[in-house]
């Protein structure tokens, strides 16, 4: 795709005008080239707090998928008086999620690609491989509500003459005034106690371990309490 750059810094330096920067006096504009040929824009937008500050390029983001989505090609950023500007760090994520590696971005010397602006740029490949080698458990939709409450007790069992590991979890009695006790959902069986800790931690971060010989270990988030004293790891 042929690439306007003149057309791109016009469109970000006439949006530039239009930044709300009553703190920093420092305008920025943002225009950026679509897949589809279309063009969008976004300027900076400054808050008395000043940590919630909303840069050219989210203005830019937001405008691609308010007007239809895609994936960006190019971008011009420039500051007060029409000149390229390099997103900062935060934006630099930010436009490699929307365009990837091989969006160009306008500099003074010449276009720069993302993948030289945010080298080992972190994104979804990233999520994928942590939860392809370990998928996250999921709790069931009528469960969520119930999400931190309760109790998760792993605890040995026998199937086919083997030993394996299960869990089940259990609301208190202080979860809701006037509620009786009870399973809220049985786990499946594991080989390896640390899966059905796993499990356990996707419902609460009170995870509690019985042994074989009956001995109680805390496998929860946080110091362990009074009554649960010997870690599950440090037994």
């Amino acid at each position: 795709m042929d690439i306007d750059w003149g057309r791109l810094r016009a469109a970000a330096t006439e949006v530039m005008r239009h930044a709300y920067v009553p703190y920093s006096k420092f305008p920025v504009g943002a225009a950026a080239l679509v897949d589809d040929g279309r063009v969008v824009v976004g300027c900076n937008v400054e808050n008395a707090a000043y940590g919630v500050v909303l840069c050219a390029e989210c203005g830019v983001v937001s405008s691609l998928h308010a007007t239809g989505g895609g994936r960006l090609v190019a971008l011009s950023c420039v500051d007060a008086t029409g000149e390229p500007l390099m997103p900062c760090g935060r934006c630099r994520q930010l436009l490699w999620e929307q365009g990837g590696p091989e969006c160009l971005i306008e500099a003074k010397g010449g276009p720069l690609r993302m993948a030289e602006l945010l080298p080992h740029a972190f994104d979804v490949r990233d999520l994928e491989a942590v939860t392809a080698e370990q998928p996250v458990p999921v709790v069931p939709d009528r469960l969520a509500a119930w999400r931190g409450r309760g109790t998760v007790f792993v605890h040995p069992d026998l199937s086919a003459g083997q030993q394996v590991w299960t869990a089940y979890w259990e609301r208190s009695a202080g979860d809701t005034e006037g509620a009786e006790t009870g399973v809220l959902e049985e786990g499946p069986t594991w080989d390896d106690p640390a899966e059905a800790i796993t499990w356990g931690l996707a419902r609460t971060p009170r995870v509690v371990v019985v042994d074989a010989s009956g001995t109680i270990f805390w496998a929860g988030e946080g110091e362990p309490p009074m009554e649960i004293p010997t870690r599950w790891s440090d037994r």
